[in-house]
């Protein structure tokens, strides 16, 4: 146990033990984020309830990480984005202090860690926002009007690609595979579609 009360592992429980608690935000119910977040946070709770350490650091620290969540949400300005980077750095480097207050973590080690840490929430944190917040490309209403390719003959059923997907379809006349088609109008999931004249 006493590898815990090492500041730098200590430190590196708490910083992998957030990212694994933000991850879980971004994807829910798979449950191994979730206890990883859990277990990693214990464990660098442990640490910190035995090291000294600078309460005003820890809340720079929690302050980065919220300025951060709120940028990451809401797109907001990129300039927030290096307030709540330099937080979460300076926040780790001072979280823990030696008898002589000087910074018991090492502070290459804290801006290495915390700076790609940052980085990796920002791309993956993106790409889940985008996923969450984009509209399925499987609603019809999106793909009345375009053209696409019939990729079977159609008359009263047949299937086409429109817009990267496969769809069910029907014509009130007859079109002949590959001939290119355009969704005039839909019932229920099945797209009603006419020839394109080239």
């Amino acid at each position: 146990m006493n590898v815990l009360l090492e500041p730098n592992v200590a430190y590196f429980l708490l910083v992998s033990g957030v990212i694994l608690a933000i991850l879980a935000l971004f994807a829910p119910g798979t449950g191994i984020i979730e206890i990883g977040a859990l277990f990693s946070l214990v464990l660098a709770g442990y640490g910190m309830y035995n090291l000294p350490m600078n309460i005003w650091a820890l809340g720079m620290l929690l302050c980065g990480a919220a300025v951060f969540m709120v940028v990451l949400r809401y797109n907001k300005r990129k300039a927030l984005l290096v307030v709540a980077i330099l937080g979460l750095i300076v926040g780790s480097i001072f979280i823990f202090h030696l008898p002589d207050g000087s910074p018991a973590v090492n502070p290459i080690f804290a801006t290495l860690v915390s700076g790609g840490a940052a980085v990796f929430l920002w791309f993956v944190g993106r790409k889940g926002i985008e996923a969450i917040t984009r509209t399925p490309i499987h609603m019809i209403e999106h793909v009345l009007g375009k053209t696409g390719n019939a990729l079977t003959e159609i008359w009263q059923e047949g299937t086409v690609y429109v817009k990267g997907e496969e769809w069910s379809a029907r014509s009130e006349t007859h079109i002949r595979a590959g001939t290119k088609i355009r969704v005039s109008g839909r019932e229920g999931l099945t797209l009603v579609v006419e020839a394109v004249e080239d």
